[in-house]
């Protein structure tokens, strides 16, 4: 059996970023924050910011990430914990207002075990769902198809963002 193929023609300038930027640390987040420029980045907070995920589940996923290099919950300090969990609820709220979707997942995955990517630097998923939005690529082919590319994801949450 052959692995079939998707095109998408618009993952090569991400790509070609990717392969010409070398990290600057060990931490992509590290690196992301304090970049209030980048690509990815929506909203920059004090003690932390919004960022679209370049691995996305489904468009609008965004992940919010504290400016501190932080692996637990319960390493955060007050202030950094209620700018995450006020960044959160920004998000929810654009992520509202752009896509309208049925609900939000709302998580933090705690450990590689717990199914983190990036477990030495906390995040937390905010990710829009639909009802009956797995559809058959998900589920016979394990490959995403998403609506939209990552540019207008970002463009849509950015204009979506709560003003301050």
């Amino acid at each position: 059996m052959s692995m079939g193929r998707i095109w998408a023609g618009w993952r090569r300038e991400y790509v070609e970023d990717v392969a010409n930027n070398e990290p600057k640390s060990e931490c992509v987040f590290c690196d992301l924050s304090g970049q209030e420029d980048s690509f990815q980045v929506i909203a920059d907070g004090e003690n932390s910011f919004a960022a679209i995920n370049i691995h996305p589940y489904t468009s609008g996923h965004l992940l919010v990430i504290p400016r501190r290099h932080v692996g637990t919950l319960d390493s955060l300090n007050t202030n950094e914990a209620n700018s995450i969990m006020a960044m959160t609820q920004a998000a929810t709220t654009a992520v509202n207002s752009a896509y309208a979707p049925d609900g939000i997942n709302i998580g933090i995955n705690q450990g590689r075990a717990a199914g983190a990517g990036l477990p030495n630097h906390l995040h937390v998923h905010v990710l829009p769902r639909w009802i009956a939005d797995t559809n058959f690529m998900t589920s016979v082919a394990e490959v995403r198809v998403l609506p939209e590319a990552l540019d207008e994801t970002r463009d849509r949450l950015r204009a979506a963002w709560p003003k301050k």
